[in-house]
């Protein structure tokens, strides 16, 4: 609407192929959803603009708006570079509006963010309410403060929840009522900038974490805020369905149904926790516990760079020739090289580690991956290359054809590589290793502690070629705006991205701690089950050994495994000449990095950081 410039209230609908993926309010009124062909579509909205989504060209090298792409789903790809690109600029937007030195922003998905505003909160409150800056009454931090000197709060045009059966809004406010409104405020400036300078409109909700946030971003649309109080929780839940809830939904949310016989928060709040643990496991059945109350310890991340690209395209027709899959590849690599060029390779800031190309053949699907060669350049021409080498390889196992899917993704991205180690740096000790292995890690990010300490337990007790045998349980992200479930008749789109194109832009999710004394830290801490391991999506794909065709989980899980490869074969050779010395000499010396050099991420544990939030 916004690229068209049509009207607010113009019936509007992003057509793919022979389907609609998204549908703006005014098309809405006319019954219009996602399940209605084309021509249904225009018998219902007569007046309704349908715009295809932009596409790659068979045989071009760059994406565009094509009138005829819908009549050409077997010489056309769908291109998501619009949406990713203005994701980036209402990104930008948001930080724009708030405080830099007091934001705290994560990218959820291509249209959604979360912002942590405690410390902007906390500042702004210290201004109005001076007497929040002296000591603690008695000098006692566990004395409660006293109620705030307001006795009405102004939520202008914000939806407010209504407050829990036990609650009144003749109740004074308090605290927490003080900081949620301070938050509204500030979300309603940032959806404002965000129209103002970008034409997007935004939903947002408001509430004490991200769980109860991003709920409340969806309760009321287009362009609403809603405003969920602490004091409002268990109403604002008691109707949804568990299953709406973020973690809550597929095999767990399945599971806990077929459990307890109902998938409402209003019907599960009587069972008990022993019994939750009893079905679910201690872990995950405390953490569903907590979460039906409202209470939510994950905290706003504020990374928010990708670590994977995928271009992908399902061929219908089948593809039958290597001469048509090199075509889609070279598509391919220059989607890809034009979303690195944003991230930075041509000035060396980012780069991609390994490639993998995925191949379906009727019910069978297979795999390769590669490491992408360092010292040199990241082109179109060599992704090119490198993805036409791992289709050569598949062809070598037979059974390729008909091909009804190609995809191409590279991963494991870091920031600017200089300074790797050698060879050497397996064959020599002491101080000398000492220095090489130094000149690495100057190129990597800083290790806190906690990640050196760890990595000192994964390997304690091991000695010789037993370092080498790491069990990778690595859970690979991937960039929001690639997703493993696709909608019918789409290339790979998750549903996030058709709601992406609806006119209302961005949603925000602005979360606050609950905080009754407002100024105090959390001193709690809520561990997030460690046992939810179906919360987590599959790999894209397997990362495949070109040694023994293993299948490992991720690119670091392979890299530590050629690794492992490498030091059996110097251990081999070893043997073979009784060169004992060489050895002793590898095992003693520090291990590069990509070998066990990689923190592992356990499935079904916390995310990084999903601790109580210190208030400020």
């Amino acid at each position: 609407m916004v690229r068209l410039g049509v009207a607010e209230d113009q019936p509007l609908a992003v057509q793919q192929w022979q389907g609609l993926i998204a549908i703006n309010y005014p098309a809405r009124k006319f019954g219009l959803n996602r399940h209605v062909n084309i021509s249904e579509a225009k018998k219902l909205c007569p007046t309704l603009i349908m715009q295809h989504v932009a596409t790659w060209k068979f045989g071009e090298e760059k994406w565009g708006y094509h009138d005829d792409a819908f009549a050409h789903i077997a010489t056309h790809k769908v291109s998501l570079d619009p949406y990713r690109l203005e994701s980036r600029r209402i990104l930008a937007c948001i930080k724009e509006a708030l405080p830099a030195n007091l934001q705290k922003v994560e990218k959820a998905s291509i249209d959604e963010i979360f912002a942590d505003l405690s410390a902007q909160v906390h500042s702004i409150m210290l201004e109005r309410y001076p007497e929040l800056k002296g000591p603690a009454p008695y000098d006692d931090p566990s004395e409660k403060l006293p109620l705030p000197p307001t006795t009405a709060l102004d939520w202008q045009a914000d939806a407010l929840v209504d407050l829990d059966v036990d609650e009144t809004e003749d109740d004074d406010p308090d605290w927490d009522d003080v900081a949620i409104l301070i938050s509204s405020e500030i979300v309603r400036d940032v959806r404002a900038a965000v129209r103002s300078k970008l034409k997007y409109t935004c939903s947002a909700g408001v509430a004490s974490n991200k769980m109860l946030a991003k709920l409340g971003s969806a309760h009321k649309k287009p362009n609403q805020q809603t405003i969920i109080r602490n004091r409002a929780v268990q109403q604002f839940l008691s109707d949804f369905k568990f299953t709406k809830i973020r973690g809550l939904g597929g095999k767990l949310g399945e599971q806990i149904t077929s459990a307890f016989n109902t998938d409402t928060v209003k019907d599960l709040l009587p069972v008990s926790l022993e019994q939750l643990k009893q079905k679910l496991g201690d872990d995950t059945g405390t953490w569903v516990h907590e979460i039906i109350r409202g209470q939510d310890s994950s905290e706003v991340n504020s990374r928010t760079q990708i670590k994977s690209m995928l271009s992908a395209k399902s061929f219908r027709p089948s593809i039958n020739t290597p001469e048509q899959a090199h075509r889609w590849l070279r598509i391919f690599a220059a989607d890809i090289y034009s979303r690195l060029v944003e991230e930075g390779v041509l000035e060396n800031k980012r780069r991609p580690k390994t490639m993998n190309l995925h191949h379906r053949s009727g019910g069978q699907t297979k795999s390769k991956s590669a490491p992408i060669p360092l010292g040199k350049k990241i082109d179109e021409a060599a992704l090119f290359e490198l993805a036409k080498t791992l289709l050569g390889q598949i062809i070598l196992e037979g059974r390729v054809w008909p091909c009804a899917n190609l995809s191409l993704a590279v991963a494991g991205f870091e920031d600017g590589v200089s300074g790797n180690m050698g060879i050497g740096a397996f064959l020599v000790k002491g101080e000398q290793a000492k220095s090489l292995s130094g000149g690495s890690r100057e190129s990597s990010l800083p290790e806190s502690g906690q990640e050196r300490a760890e990595k000192r337990r994964r390997v304690e007790g091991q000695s010789g070629i037993q370092k080498f045998f790491v069990k990778t349980d690595s859970t690979e992200e991937h960039d929001d705006d690639f997703g493993f479930q696709s909608l019918p008749g789409m290339d790979g789109v998750l549903a996030e991205e058709a709601n992406a194109l609806s006119n209302d832009g961005e949603k925000v999710a602005a979360t606050m701690p609950r905080q009754n004394e407002a100024v105090r830290p959390f001193e709690e801490s809520f561990p997030v089950a460690t046992g939810t391991s179906a919360l987590h999506q599959q790999h894209i794909t397997d990362f495949i050994c070109p040694r023994c065709s293993q299948a490992l989980e991720s690119s670091d899980a392979l890299q530590s495994h050629e690794d492992w490869h490498f030091a059996k074969d110097l251990q081999d050779e070893d043997h073979a000449h009784g060169a004992q010395s060489r050895m002793a000499s590898m095992t003693s010396s520090k291990k590069p990095t990509g070998a066990t050099g990689k923190k592992k991420t356990s499935r079904g544990k916390p995310e990084k950081g999903q601790s109580k939030l210190a208030f400020g």
